[in-house]
């Protein structure tokens, strides 16, 4: 029976699809990738028994969008010292690639006659925070040349998603979504100030910590109305969600947030709203057009190329060491090329063949970020034992068993 109930069930089972292929330690893809395989499996590409209008999948696809975004902005924050310190040698790699980005889009957009140049060039410039931080943290990459990844990366990531929107709108509707960006903008550091001004007040600590003991989740709430809010105010000023969802992300980044929110705000977009929307965009998608046409192919194996090719070069400019898995990690996209493809496919500025291979080549770049993150890994040395600890021939600290503990019986008085 085709109820709500049912949709979701299928919805949820199919997004299954990305851990099983990421699971292991040689993963056969990336979760991303997984859970876009298993939306075209079930949508327009194969068997299409997912019918993307059905409620309530528009509303999963709008807010799995918005935190997508979300979750992109918490991992980037301006204010950190990191940020500041490799932030003159950021500018300069993304300066490097934004000089490149801009003919090259236009000379492959009248290759293929995809109608779109300045979109393609935003998304050569781009790339991905939420796809690269979560990889240096787990790698526990440290140096001034991770320093300068993390800039380039947030900088990156900022400038094309505040202008990406603006491309797929008609040139008259452009003032229109720049003072709705504007607007979303100036809300999220007016939300960010009070917040800062509200955090330290009695009552609000007292809240936080009955919020804490009792289960209400309070933080939680206070992130996805914020997240609704921008995302609302998008809706009525011709702003974009894309914007809303990131500056979101970026406020609770800047307010460094305890990790208990950050691992509630992770497990509600990553476990259920951003695989619902990553399998609606794989259902709305026609891959069979890369496939069936050598130039929607084409076009994504140009794309993923010309985008670690400029990255190489704006890694080549901007640091000393380490160049190429600096710019191969850069190179690495996820939330950019999947909202343009929604954005689009919506307004109707691109078809699905092209959205389908804009997909396609941010899929590719995944592949040189995780090479270029094994590389930088493997040139990372290992943390220096302590003195007097045993080590290894090849100088790494002799692991230990752990030694078992006594439980002491409590005194009495």
């Amino acid at each position: 029976m085709d109820t709500t109930f049912a949709r979701l069930t299928l919805l949820v089972m199919a997004g299954l699809l990305g851990p099983l292929l990421a699971a292991g330690n040689r993963p056969l893809a990336p979760m991303v990738v997984g859970e876009l395989a298993a939306g075209a499996i079930l949508g327009r590409t194969g068997f299409d028994v997912l019918n993307v209008n059905a409620q309530p999948f528009p509303f999963m696809f709008s807010m799995g969008f918005a935190m997508l975004m979300l979750t992109a902005g918490t991992h980037v924050d301006f204010a950190s010292p990191g940020f500041r310190q490799g932030i003159a040698r950021g500018w300069l790699a993304q300066v490097v690639v934004i000089a490149a980005a801009i003919p090259l889009g236009w000379g492959i957009d009248a290759t293929f006659g995809v109608g779109q140049p300045t979109l393609l060039a935003v998304l050569l410039a781009g790339s991905s925070a939420a796809v690269v931080f979560p990889i240096i943290e787990e790698r526990r990459l440290k140096g001034s040349h991770i320093l300068l990844l993390t800039s380039w990366i947030a900088l990156a990531d900022a400038t094309t998603v505040l202008v990406m929107p603006l491309t797929l709108v008609g040139a008259g509707a452009i003032p229109k979504a720049l003072g709705g960006d504007v607007a979303i903008i100036a809300l999220a550091i007016a939300a960010l100030v009070l917040a800062e001004r509200v955090r330290p007040r009695p009552l609000a600590l007292t809240l936080r910590r009955r919020s804490r003991k009792r289960g209400w989740g309070l933080q939680v709430r206070l992130a996805i109305l914020l997240l609704v809010g921008l995302a609302a105010v998008a809706e009525r000023t011709g702003g974009s969600s894309l914007v809303a969802g990131f500056a979101a992300g970026a406020v609770m980044a800047r307010l460094r947030e305890p990790g208990r929110l950050a691992k509630q705000i992770s497990g509600l977009a990553n476990g259920f709203f951003v695989p619902a929307f990553l399998v609606l965009l794989g259902a709305t998608l026609n891959l069979r057009g890369l496939a069936t046409s050598p130039s929607a192919a084409a076009l994504a194996l140009t794309m993923a190329g010309t985008v670690i090719l400029i990255h190489l070069a704006g890694a080549f400019v901007g640091s000393r060491t380490d160049r190429l898995a600096l710019g191969l990690s850069a190179s690495g996209q996820l939330g950019l090329p999947a909202a343009a493809a929604s954005l689009g496919l919506a307004s109707g500025a691109i078809s699905p063949t092209v959205a389908a291979a804009i997909v396609g080549a941010g899929c590719l770049t995944l592949v040189a970020a995780a090479i270029g993150s094994a590389l930088l890994a493997s040139e990372t040395p290992p943390p220096s034992p302590t003195p007097g600890t045993p080590t290894t021939a090849d100088g790494s600290a002799v692991q230990s068993a752990p030694q078992a503990t006594v439980p002491v019986a409590p005194k009495t008085a």
